[in-house]
């Protein structure tokens, strides 16, 4: 898209020197831009904390008004949360709409959901989000439509509240719905997750930073192993291109298999009401055999990104699983790749090798327990030789006078449920 087609921004952010400034102000570039803006200007202010009723001191909220203008901007976007009033305030001076931090992302994950279950999250994020916000919201109408004065004021003043009333009693009804309804979706993808537990695959759940390249390293891994190479998932080059879960059965030469989970992405500040709301589409990778955290290795911020996963996984619930680290992009770099540290490897996800080093160490971590047996199965068992066929790793096969002779690798599970037919070595 050109940037005449997008809508002109300006970015602000307050430099407290409490987290790592430059950073959330590249990230909050980069969440316009996902938003179809186009950031023409950022004003940023030094401050120990915000000014509690404009966010920005007096004099830099006139010289923001004035950035507005000679830009022709039609938004201001804030790096924070902001509460109502700094928003009427901001607004009453720049005379445009001014979006925080909170906003935007949410404004972001009502363009990107797909399916129900991420557009009812993202609607109750989003009502929970307005719920606050309405006294200040209907307060500045009736200042708008009424005045100051005193006696028209007050008058009024009282059929606004009563009406701020009514809007939170809609709001609140609204949010019991989409909770309701969310239920239903809940307990359809359990039953789902329940299925996919039965077969006892081991699941690896991608996670990591947004835009990290995670769908990338999916669909590649899918286009090698997949069961329907057609399943592949969304890539695009912008956060948040996608925000459902998706998962996928591999199957490698050896008839291994397991489940393949790519999840939302995270942001740094992702707020609150998103974090709650998405639990769910993250369950995942809370029962997850192994984490496969992706990271942008071209980034300079990969430090800050790690960090940013690490505290969304203790924030959504997530336990200490196993973990490997993917550092990702090293085609944008001067590193060589792919290579590998223990549990840390570094590749580019577009690169054969790359990906026979990311299959070879998931491989190490979820399938390391498999026990290599010789089983004789009677003639009449047919179906467990057909299991084993299916689900195992079958190195041999031979036809006895007494029964079919096997030597399969298979899961603990599968050992303990056949082990009545294994022979003693």
């Amino acid at each position: 898209m050109d940037n005449s087609e997008l809508v002109p921004v300006i970015n602000i952010g307050l430099n407290t020197g409490r987290y790592n400034f430059d950073y959330a102000m590249e990230e909050l570039k980069a969440l316009s831009e996902a938003n179809n803006m186009n950031v023409v200007e950022t004003t940023v202010q030094n401050l120990s904390q915000p000014v509690s009723g404009t966010y920005f001191g007096t004099g830099k909220v006139e010289e923001l008004r004035d950035i507005v203008v000679d830009n022709g901007a039609e938004i201001v976007v804030a790096n924070d949360e902001l509460t109502p009033s700094q928003i009427r305030n901001l607004e009453k001076v720049v005379k445009v709409p001014v979006m925080d931090r909170t906003g935007l992302i949410l404004a972001i994950f009502a363009n990107r959901a797909q399916s129900r279950e991420a557009k009812l999250q993202v609607q109750l994020a989003k009502l929970q989000y307005q719920m606050p916000r309405l006294h200040t919201a209907m307060n500045q109408r009736l200042d708008q439509q009424t005045g100051t004065s005193a006696g028209g004021g007050f008058t009024n003043r009282g059929a606004g509240e009563a009406q701020i009333e009514l809007n939170r009693r809609t709001v609140q009804r609204q949010i019991n719905h989409v909770r309701h309804e969310l239920k239903d979706v809940d307990k359809s993808a359990e039953v789902k997750r329940q299925q996919r537990e039965k077969i006892q695959l081991p699941n690896v759940a991608l996670i990591g930073y947004t835009n990290a390249g995670k769908s990338t390293i999916m669909n590649e891994l899918i286009k090698r192993y997949g069961m329907n190479d057609d399943k592949q998932v969304m890539v695009k080059n912008m956060l948040f291109a996608t925000l459902d879960t998706s998962v996928r059965q591999l199957q490698f030469d050896d008839s291994k298999k397991l489940l393949l989970s790519d999840t939302v992405g995270f942001v740094s500040q992702l707020p609150t009401t998103l974090v709650e709301a998405f639990k769910s589409t993250l369950y995942e990778a809370a029962n997850a055999d192994l984490l496969v955290q992706v990271v942008d290795y071209s980034s300079p911020n990969r430090i800050d990104m790690m960090a940013t996963t690490k505290k969304t996984l203790a924030d959504i619930g997530v336990p200490d699983l196993p973990m490997i680290t993917v550092y990702n992009k090293a085609d944008l770099t001067d590193n060589d790749f792919p290579s590998r540290a223990g549990d840390e490897i570094v590749v580019s996800a577009k690169d054969t090798a790359s990906i026979d080093l990311l299959v070879q160490v998931i491989r190490e971590k979820v399938f390391k327990n498999y026990v290599t047996a010789t089983f004789l199965i009677p003639f009449e068992k047919g179906d467990v030789v057909s299991y084993l066929n299916e689900h195992a790793s079958v190195k041999s096969t031979d036809y006895l006078e007494n029964g079919t002779k096997i030597e399969a690798e298979v899961t603990n599970v599968d050992y303990q449920r056949f082990e009545k037919y294994v022979l003693e070595q």
